[in-house]
């Protein structure tokens, strides 16, 4: 053996994984997938009958839970496919600064400022007048696969 020491580069993160495996014939309508690398929420399921060469094919049609894209994958229904995993959070609007970041109060008390205002219109004009009126605001924020974004609000009341 040799004396030399082994030094490992590694750029690996806690090893926790972005999604996990799930059969495509047991997803449904609702539930959530991977298609192109994106996470999306299903809106339409079909399985075609099994061919002449074997597997029954299940359709998906999906719209990407970030940017509201659809997308639409065909996989065996004995297949695994990627199920990410989908959390809702919900933090506390402390500011909403010029440049489009909003300042979040988190649970244990720190603030959470690398979050952009939403590109949705009807959820970004309720956040800026809500804020504006001095309500206070509670956004719940969606994270999958590295990404967050804020998809819902909720007003507790005055200040």
């Amino acid at each position: 053996m040799s004396d030399e020491e082994q030094h490992f580069e590694s750029k690996a993160d806690a090893g926790a994984s972005k999604t996990y495996p799930q059969q495509a014939g047991t997803i449904r309508k609702s539930g959530y997938i991977v298609i192109k690398n994106r996470p999306c929420k299903v809106v339409e399921v079909s399985t075609s009958k099994t061919g002449k060469h074997g597997h029954a094919k299940c359709h998906f049609v999906a719209i990407d839970i970030f940017n509201g894209k659809k997308l639409e994958d065909i996989v065996p229904s004995s297949h695994n496919c990627d199920v990410p995993h989908v959390t809702r959070t919900d933090y506390q609007l402390i500011d909403i600064s010029e440049d489009g970041f909003v300042s979040l109060l988190t649970e244990n008390g720190n603030t959470k400022d690398d979050l952009r205002l939403p590109t949705d219109e009807s959820l970004l004009s309720q956040i800026k007048d809500g804020f504006g009126e001095g309500k206070d605001l509670v956004v719940t924020v969606m994270s999958s696969m590295g990404e967050e974004q804020i998809c819902a609000l909720k007003d507790v009341g005055p200040k």
